[in-house]
C-alpha cells in the first residue's frame, strides 16, 4: 500500500491516514526513522525496548543445550596459557 507524500518547506512530511490507522499511531507519539538501501524506514517508538527485545535469539538458542554450552566455555577458559602480569 504505498503512498505518496510530499516533503514540506520544513522538511516534514505528514503520514497518510490509512497508514495511521493500520498502525495505531497517535498524535504526540514518536517515531524511529533511519535509512536503508537508499530508502527511508519508519517505525513505531516501542514502549519497552526489554519488551520488544524480548525472545529476539530464540531461533539462534533453539537447538544448543545451555549447560553443554556453558561448560564448553568454561573448559575453553581453563585451557587458555595464564599470562604474566
Amino acid at each position: 500500500m504505498a503512498k505518496t507524500v510530499r516533503l514540506s518547506s520544513k522538511h516534514q512530511i505528514a503520514i497518510p491516514k490509512a497508514l495511521r490507522q493500520k498502525l495505531s499511531l497517535q498524535a504526540g507519539e514518536e517515531l524511529l526513522i533511519d535509512a536503508e538501501k537508499g530508502s527511508l524506514v519508519l517505525w513505531p517508538r516501542p514502549k519497552s525496548y526489554t519488551s520488544a527485545l524480548r525472545g529476539l535469539g530464540k531461533k539462534v538458542w533453539k537447538s544448543i543445550d545451555p549447560l553443554i554450552y556453558i561448560r564448553q566455555e568454561r573448559d575453553a577458559w581453563d585451557k587458555r596459557p595464564s599470562r604474566p602480569l
